[in-house]
């Protein structure tokens, strides 16, 4: 999850020690969240820093566990600071980019999971990372457009996948993410690809919040039997939550969201010089 707004941040004179900034942030953000009454802070920790190409400019990303309305929330916020003020928003002048596209966490091994890999060699010194709602207009051509690409040169290139969905504006990729997670348990092979070859807004929509029509579909498409109950299990369930979990520990706000060897590729097209 990241932070949108807890409380609002602008251009505020903090005076910090260029030789501590680190911990300078986190007593600024938490003196900051203190000021918000509904808001529990438990802890605060340094997710990454990066010192900016702009003279003297640093950014943070700072990971933030607290309570609200008696709910826990896990959120990262993103600052900058040039050790004298510190900012929510910087942008550079010249160019009129947002520094917020640099702040983008490199992935660890970790997410070169090899039971994530659909397409390509696990041990391929080229890898892909996809982030992707299978009910996402755009994911639908570009997923398999990857796919694609990817087993041409399945020796050099590794493709791994995460679900995403975006339920505020795809609810009914809710029970669609849990189906292909059920399926690729019970060994339907290349499950990822299937799903995305089907065109799914001629036989519901992505609006849709009743799970029954979305399972009855998927069914009919690939000669299934599942039920609530299949796809409600606590091990699907998890696997979800951990997919997305692990976008957002890396920043991940939309899809489909692709990372190159560890950098996240906001072009969305360096995949194309893979194994050539």
């Amino acid at each position: 999850m990241i932070l949108k707004s807890l409380l609002p941040i602008f251009l505020v004179a903090v005076f910090l020690n260029a030789d501590n900034l680190e911990n300078k942030v986190l007593e600024f953000e938490k003196k900051r969240f203190s000021q918000n009454p509904r808001v529990e802070l438990n802890k605060l920790s340094v997710f990454m820093k990066k010192e900016l190409s702009q003279k003297g400019w640093y950014g943070f990303i700072v990971d933030i566990e607290a309570t609200m309305a008696g709910n826990k929330v896990n959120a990262k916020d993103v600052v900058f600071t040039n050790g004298e003020v510190v900012t929510s928003e910087l942008y550079d002048l010249t160019s009129g980019t947002s520094l917020k596209d640099v702040m983008t966490p490199k992935l660890t091994d970790k997410y070169y999971d090899k039971k994530r890999l659909i397409a390509g060699n696990h041990n391929a010194k080229d890898k892909i990372v996809i982030f992707s709602d299978p009910l996402c207009p755009f994911c639908m051509d570009y997923v398999p457009d990857v796919i694609n690409h990817v087993k041409k040169y399945e020796d050099k290139i590794a493709l791994y996948y995460y679900h995403f969905p975006l339920l505020s504006i795809h609810p009914a990729a809710a029970p669609l993410v849990r189906l292909m997670a059920k399926a690729k348990e019970d060994g339907i092979a290349n499950i990822e690809e299937k799903v995305y070859s089907v065109y799914w807004d001629e036989k519901f929509s992505s609006k849709e919040n009743d799970a029954d029509v979305i399972i009855k579909a998927f069914n009919k498409e690939f000669k299934t039997s599942y039920t609530k109950k299949d796809i409600n299990s606590k091990r699907v369930g998890e696997e979800i939550f951990e997919d997305v979990k692990m976008g957002e520990d890396v920043l991940v706000q939309g899809t489909p969201t692709i990372f190159i060897n560890g950098e996240q590729d906001k072009s969305k097209l360096k995949y194309e010089m893979l194994g050539k």
